[in-house]
């Protein structure tokens, strides 16, 4: 059968088969799949899902090991003398967290292309220590981060890019390491290692970026500006592991960040110091400050009509909510607003002022998306937790919530199926107040708070934390879409989870589907719509991006 052919095929039984209440997608082992092939080609109109698997060794970690790894005393956070609590054995092992909260253990990434309705093509290492040694480099994940792995599109389609860790598989703490020119002596995990962005081609071509931002923390999304003579990938993340006040790396390097792909081999790459590509402070709300560099703490980003979008959906400081870069000066005179006529896509990195850093922090040049909360989250009465986000067109905005991952006591499963906020939001635009407005929130079939089981996977109590082992779905993570020839729109998206793991970030996952009417505005029109399960993750095994393949028409397909 021609690739035409297939093509044709594919988006005919994906309509078919969305458009039913259930969907029979074969659930796959991915860990034993046989088809890790090092020579794999992406086919156009083919979703890839980003997963990674824990190298299941008791002796990852030993019980009574003191962790952080090298905690300098300058810390004040080393881990007691009684040392680790579980060995490396999954999933016990990330009961470690409650020791150290700095805990986890680096892993593979696996690219897995699929069917739109889920069928395993292809599986795609990415090169690791583990593998023999490859001239492009290697690249970890932190297989309990759950905000990592991200994958997007460059905006001529042609690659695909997400971010990991220069480091070998099994080293522990990675995630909270410092990276080399961005070092915190109070930061309680003594370890230094580069982050890096990965960039994948249509033939499953590797080239990797590395950079000294984020350091104490992670890098979890780029999106790779080729357009126009561009040569620029837009990252984000979060940096800081230490106390405060936080070193100028720290600050620097936190949040958004501009960053020029290297030429170069990875082993002769010299990142220099981080350079920020926007950033937001509470004060621009009229509030009062926060500690300096915490409010950058962004998880999602998109770009559209030639703006940058981005999310927050965690931490104590800032506002969780949904952002756009403002190019032009001019968009939010009071911190929200929507973009402007003639923007542009940034072209440089943020300009600062480095003798004022540790007294105002970096400059905003950020917006709240008009419509969005604005409210700072040390006095808002209510939080969201948006994480991923997808324009359909422009007047529809779809925001993946992951929910508030409460697992504070045995009503976790209640107190997850209770929440209205969490799952897929669709926003509509305004055009007469010029805002964005909530019009539903899609949950069904998401089978909120409703426990299930995976096949190795202990059941009944986790003793270190007296809740239940089994995982239950507690909203969406990552997230793509697609504008279908029939009105409705597509959405794939992966699971985030609640249980009584150490680590709720280490839970098997799923990744799921739904279809919704572009036009549809009203919660009772849309009633009828509900997610289906396309693929879930197995024992040792976590599913974190996902994205259409590289060398996809964008303008078909996004």
């Amino acid at each position: 059968m021609s690739t035409a052919s297939r093509f044709t095929l594919r988006r005919k039984y994906l309509v078919a088969s969305l458009a039913v209440a259930t969907l029979a997608a074969g659930v796959v082992a991915y860990a034993g799949d046989g088809f890790h092939d090092r020579d794999v080609h992406f086919w156009p109109g083919n979703l890839v899902v980003s997963r990674s698997v824990y190298d299941n060794k008791a002796s990852n970690v030993q019980v009574g090991e003191v962790l952080p790894p090298n905690c300098p005393a300058a810390s004040g956070a080393c881990g007691a003398a009684s040392g680790a609590t579980n060995d490396g054995t999954y999933p016990y092992v990330w009961n470690n967290v409650i020791y150290d909260p700095s805990f986890g253990i680096t892993s593979r990434i696996y690219l897995d292309q699929i069917t739109p309705n889920g069928w395993l093509i292809n599986s795609l290492e990415v090169p690791n220590s583990l593998l023999p040694a490859a001239r492009e480099g290697a690249l970890v994940t932190s297989f309990s981060s759950k905000s990592e792995l991200g994958l997007h599109l460059s905006l001529d389609g042609r690659y695909l890019t997400f971010m990991g860790y220069v480091a070998p598989v099994n080293a522990v703490d990675v995630s909270n390491s410092n990276t080399p020119l961005a070092q915190d002596s109070t930061n309680p995990v003594g370890e230094t290692f580069e982050r890096a962005v990965a960039q994948v081609d249509g033939n499953g071509h590797f080239h990797f970026t590395e950079t000294n931002a984020y350091s104490g923390n992670n890098g979890r999304a780029a999106i790779y500006n080729n357009l126009n003579g561009a040569n620029v990938f837009y990252t984000v993340g979060n940096a800081g592991n230490g106390s405060n006040p936080q070193p100028d790396g720290i600050i620097l390097g936190a949040g958004a960040q501009y960053i020029v792909p290297s030429t170069l081999p990875e082993a002769l790459q010299n990142p220099t110091t981080p350079a920020p590509l926007a950033s937001f402070s509470v004060t621009a709300l009229g509030a009062k400050a926060d500690k300096i560099g915490k409010d950058d703490n962004f998880r999602g980003i998109t770009v559209f009509n030639k703006v940058v979008y981005l999310t927050k959906g965690s931490g104590s400081n800032g506002v969780n909510t949904v952002y756009f870069i403002d190019t032009t000066g001019r968009a939010c005179p009071n911190g929200v607003g929507v973009p402007g006529a003639g923007a542009a896509l940034p072209t440089d990195p943020l300009s600062y002022n480095a003798s004022t850093l540790q007294t105002t922090g970096l400059p905003s040049n950020m917006c709240v998306l008009a419509g969005f909360p604005s409210t700072p989250n040390k006095s808002a009465k209510t939080l969201a937790y948006p994480f991923a986000l997808w324009f359909a067109d422009a007047n529809t905005l779809y925001v993946a919530d992951e929910g508030d991952g409460y697992t504070g006591g045995t009503d976790l499963y209640t107190h997850a199926a209770a929440q209205t906020t969490a799952g897929l939001q669709k926003w509509v635009f305004n055009a007469t107040t010029q805002s964005w407005t909530l019009a539903y929130t899609l949950q069904a079939g998401l089978n909120l708070g409703q426990p299930y089981t995976v096949k190795g996977y202990p059941t009944g109590t986790n003793a270190a934390t007296s809740l239940p082992w089994s995982p239950a779905a507690d909203g969406l993570r990552q997230l793509t879409g697609r504008v279908d020839g029939d009105g409705k729109v597509t959405i794939w998206a992966t699971t985030s989870t609640i249980s009584g793991n150490g680590d709720t970030g280490a839970d098997p996952n799923k990744l799921v589907a739904i279809r919704d009417e572009l036009s549809n505005a009203s919660a009772a029109s849309a009633a009828d719509e509900r997610f289906v399960t396309l693929r879930s993750a197995s024992f040792g095994e976590v599913l974190r991006g996902v994205s259409f393949t590289p060398d996809t028409d964008n303008r078909s397909w996004h």
